[in-house]
């Protein structure tokens, strides 16, 4: 596999776990928390989302 497809998978990556990192803090917000926890859901979210796609493109052994 060559090095611009492994870029662009862990760009890829990247940016959907920022999307779903702030969807996290967008409904976490919603639901009243305070600032604190907002930020903690989101950054939740990132890394949890990132592992998982990164496991995934591991296993596949496209990395």
């Amino acid at each position: 596999m060559s090095t611009m497809t492994k870029a662009l998978l862990l760009t890829t990556a990247v940016l959907s776990a920022g999307i779903i990192a702030i969807a996290a803090g967008l409904l976490a917000h919603a639901d009243g928390t305070t600032l604190a926890s907002t930020i903690r859901a989101g950054g939740l979210g990132f890394g949890g989302t990132l592992t998982l796609i990164l496991l995934a493109i591991t296993t596949y052994k496209a990395l």
